[in-house]
């Protein structure tokens, strides 16, 4: 196995291995909990998100592995209008035709912003890409087949937010908000050759592969936290969670967060919300979690400057929230 295989399986082998302590003391009363109907009930629900969301979950895999490995980036930096507006509006355009999904589009965009891509366009690409391509709208369509309501509110507000934090980064960012050591560095030197990816299909699977294993984790972890939620906490409880007029927004835009769920599984985790939850909240979490979740946290850091990213992440939860609020008045289920 791969080193760097190896190291992307490695919070499972530690999640694992603090698990196995807490398994060999409570060891009685976890063999009468997997007699449990709670607990079968949570595989149930476990095992259908999981197989529901993994098709999607694979062919987002492969188209971006082959965007990253044979789309050429100086073919679409010679398409940029100069345009702020017509940026923002080709950013957008950009999100529909090339479906990459979150996980890989930072290092796709660090590369474009280093052969000269705008701020502005780079921050509405990486907003809008991983929600509005069609392998994400083609798995909200299957995760709410009777709501689409829901498909076309996600579609709207994703568009809303990237647009106008596009546009706010055009007007007050006049700056470079890479980090310092990516505005130095030579696009020939050690890190160029480092992310550079021959054109060949071993490359393609190699990537594939890495990029499967690195999502997959985080789908595995959602679905069962999900499940857990579905069957170990009360009905009720989540019913008068969600009727809450600003708690329901907050547990779903923090639980986008924390769960770091691909955009295209991320519709199933959903899905088994909604009847605890209204509109609004489910967009809400459908919209953030592919634009500012923890481990895409972690990537901006790597790349943008600090405070470009707290900006920027305040700026987004902003926009979702209001927009959620607005979209709960108008669409129903």
């Amino acid at each position: 196995m791969p080193k760097t295989m190896l190291f992307k399986m490695l919070p499972l082998f530690l999640s694992s291995a603090f698990a196995i302590p807490v398994i060999v003391i409570f060891s009685p009363h976890w063999l009468s909990m997997l007699k449990s109907s709670a607990l079968q009930h949570m595989k149930t629900i476990f095992m259908g998100l999981f197989l529901e969301a993994l098709p999607f979950m694979l062919a987002g895999v492969l188209l971006s592995s082959l965007v990253l490995l044979f789309v050429s980036e100086e073919w679409v930096r010679r398409l940029m209008p100069s345009n702020p507006f017509a940026g923002v509006l080709f950013a957008i355009l950009l999100g529909i035709l090339l479906p990459i999904c979150e996980c890989g589009l930072i290092p796709v965009v660090r590369r474009l912003m280093r052969k000269g891509m705008p701020a502005h366009i780079a921050i509405t690409f990486i907003l809008s890409g991983p929600i509005i391509n069609p392998i994400v709208l083609a798995a909200t369509v299957m995760a709410f087949p009777d709501q689409p309501g829901i498909v076309a509110a996600r579609f709207g507000l994703a568009c809303a937010v990237a647009l106008i934090t596009g546009l706010l980064v055009c007007v007050f960012v006049k700056s470079d908000p890479l980090k310092r050591s990516l505005q130095h560095c030579s696009a020939h030197g050690h890190e160029a050759s480092k992310h550079r990816h021959q054109r060949t299909w071993t490359s393609f699977f190699v990537h594939t592969g890495d990029e499967l294993i690195d999502m997959g984790k985080y789908l595995i972890i959602g679905c069962l936290l999900t499940a857990a939620i579905q069957s170990f906490i009360q009905h009720d409880d989540l019913l008068a969670m969600g009727s809450g007029p600003l708690l329901s927004y907050g547990f779903m835009m923090g639980f986008a967060y924390v769960l770091s769920l691909c955009s295209t599984s991320d519709a199933f985790v959903a899905s088994a919300f909604v009847h605890s939850f209204a509109v609004g909240p489910l967009v809400s979490f459908l919209v953030l979690g592919p634009m500012l979740d923890f481990k895409g946290t972690l990537m901006m850091l790597s790349t943008f400057r600090l405070r470009f990213v707290i900006g920027i992440g305040a700026l987004i939860i902003l926009l979702v929230f209001a927009g959620s609020v607005i979209v709960n008045g108008i669409v129903q289920f």
